[in-house]
């Protein structure tokens, strides 16, 4: 895997090319036509796996297409994890929704993202969705398909390869360790329990039933079987 050094200097040879190669076929294009964002204001840093993972999102909500919900939540971040949402109708609309049911319809696409493991909330004064935390998609696409392996694989295919390309495969292979760990927490849990407490063999876990937020990475516990 290419380390720290290696990316920010891969990085650097990529600008300097994207620059000459900009001089050699853009000369008429003078650098104020241009988005830079050190030197326009009004940026967030965003996973360069984002419309990949807004696939996967529009592919999981079943008629409730919910991946241009998170862009607009991220977007609208202030480039670290906690959004506070002070206004509802504001977002929605930014988000795209129109109408009387506006809000609703909004609403209805943060419940699928946080149902999914995109967003974790809590309520304020705005409503269910005041306060959002932006979870790293990356992780939520590997947890859901771990747990209920319902994202697409063509859409995975693409997914990782692009974590491949850029240089972000790590992440996937950390949390792949940790999902082992779980993985031997809950079967050796699953071992002991015996008497009425144990599940009868017939029994099955409904998606309801799953845990929304998984275990801690530096204190992993069993998931719900």
């Amino acid at each position: 895997m290419t380390n720290f050094k290696q990316a920010a200097a891969k990085k650097m040879k990529m600008a300097e090319r994207a620059h000459h190669l900009k001089q050699l076929h853009f000369p008429e294009w003078a650098d104020d036509y241009l988005w830079h964002r050190k030197r326009n204001d009004g940026y967030i840093t965003i996973p360069r796996s984002m419309p990949i993972v807004m696939e996967a999102i529009d592919a999981m909500s079943k008629g409730q297409p919910a991946g241009h919900t998170l862009l607009t939540l991220w977007c609208r971040s202030p480039d670290h994890a906690l959004l506070t949402i002070e206004s509802p109708k504001v977002i929605a609309a930014e988000t795209g929704f129109s109408g009387e049911r506006q809000v609703d319809t909004w609403r209805r696409r943060m419940k699928k993202l946080e149902e999914l493991g995109f967003i974790a909330t809590k309520p304020g004064a705005a409503g269910d969705f005041h306060y959002v935390l932006l979870l790293n998609p990356n992780w939520a696409i590997e947890l859901r398909r771990w747990r209920f392996d319902d994202v697409p694989q063509s859409i995975y295919a693409k997914f990782t390869e692009r974590l491949m390309d850029i240089g972000a495969y790590s992440e996937i292979e950390t949390l792949q360790g940790h999902i082992a760990q779980w993985t031997a927490q809950q079967a050796a849990a699953t071992t002991v329990s015996v008497g009425p407490q144990a599940a009868p063999e017939n029994a099955t876990t409904t998606d309801a039933e799953q845990p929304t937020t998984p275990p801690s990475p530096t204190a992993p516990t069993p998931l719900a079987s």
